[in-house]
């Protein structure tokens, strides 16, 4: 009988964009595949359902922190572990972690994959809602990640050493799988438009940590240089977001010309020439610069976790300090004046991204990792 595997994830359209082809792998190597998440986007969920992959509804808010609600949570997560006993389960993100850890151990489930996609809002914001959760997580981690049949799969080094000193997780458990891996057959390089302004993209979550407002202070100094390209789409349930109605303003100021949410993301590297992402949000490993690297654009990022795996300063792309508007803004220059210096840099970052960061490895280790769990239960 093939082993039934749940991937619990707090968004709908988050499972479709990071955890869906894995979850194709996995069930092509042998697993019954379910996934359950948040019951807030028909359309995501329809999409899911469209995969013939069962969908478990869960009444789960990214954000909240009503305590009555994060209850439901918890007890919608024990239901559904106790009549689907599921043989492992493949948490993403804190939450998910959090109460899913807690839910596997007052349930039963034995084998528990725990993926810590970047460290994200809770650890980077100075707001009252991430400090109150930061002061909190301490017991929490370590109730939900311990046990023997836990593993912690972290996707850059510096996630994983700060749950290594805190003592949160035991290094015989941790385990380093770099982002969730990007179809290199896919997203492949193309030549730079020759006509035109040079494109610098901004593509993700319109949030203010991703660093948008910093790109869009590069576009004012820089403004008649390049064309400035925003896509992304709001995420309206957290503190961190941009409205769209700030990012039609900036279009309508020129600053910006922003496409929204796009799903053919080829495309959109294609007709681009440098790729920023100016964030400081706790990134795992950003999928826009994996994807950008696998299209052979060079790239612009800050030195920060999880942005650095990707981007070696010098190599793909430039690294600039968190925060820094004048080196960012100079890193941007650069490559807009060197298109030379932007197709060794693109090659270098195709290069790159095949070695480490395809998603046929990252799906080969993450199964490889299931079936070693199952083997030792």
């Amino acid at each position: 009988m093939a082993p039934k595997l749940l991937y619990v994830v707090n968004i709908p359209r988050f499972f479709l964009s990071h955890r869906l082809a894995l979850a194709l792998a996995a069930r092509e190597a042998g697993f019954e595949v379910h996934v359950a998440t948040a019951d807030n986007d028909a359309d995501s969920i329809q999409k899911i359902a469209e995969q013939s992959l069962p969908h478990h509804p869960l009444p789960l808010s990214q954000h909240g922190l009503n305590p009555i609600g994060e209850l439901r949570t918890l007890l919608a997560l024990c239901r559904l572990y106790r009549r689907l006993q599921p043989q492992l389960l493949h948490h993403v993100s804190i939450k998910p972690v959090i109460y899913g850890g807690i839910a596997a151990k007052i349930s039963g489930c034995p084998n528990i994959v725990q993926a810590l996609s970047g460290l994200g809002y809770v650890f980077v914001s100075d707001g009252w809602r991430a400090r109150l959760l930061r002061g909190g997580l301490s017991p929490l981690f370590t109730l939900a990640l311990k046990g023997a049949g836990s593993r912690v799969i972290f996707q850059n080094p510096d996630d994983q050493q700060l749950f290594l000193r805190r003592g949160w997780v035991r290094a015989e458990q941790a385990r380093l799988i770099r982002g969730s891996g990007v179809d290199t057959d896919r997203f492949l390089p193309k030549p730079e438009a020759e006509a035109g302004l040079p494109v610098v993209l901004f593509a993700g979550r319109l949030l203010w940590k991703k660093g948008l407002a910093e790109f869009v202070e590069v576009a004012r100094r820089l403004h008649g240089r390049a064309l400035f390209r925003v896509v992304g789409y709001e995420e309206g349930s957290s503190p961190l977001n941009v409205p769209a109605a700030r990012l039609r303003a900036w279009q309508a100021e020129g600053i910006i010309e922003w496409l929204g949410a796009r799903s053919d993301m080829p495309p959109v590297y294609a007709d681009s020439h440098i790729v920023c992402l100016p964030s400081t949000y706790g990134e795992g490993v950003p999928k826009t610069l994996i994807e950008a690297a696998a299209c052979a654009r060079a790239c612009v990022t800050t030195d920060s976790p999880g942005c650095r795996e990707i981007v070696k300063h010098g190599l793909n792309g430039l690294l600039v300090p968190p925060g820094d508007s004048d080196g960012l803004t100079a890193a941007v220059k650069q490559l807009i004046e060197a298109p030379a210096t932007r197709a060794r840099m693109g090659a270098a970052g195709r290069e790159h991204a095949l070695k480490g960061f395809s998603a046929r490895q990252v799906h080969a280790e993450t199964i490889a990792l299931y079936r070693s769990l199952l083997a030792a239960g």
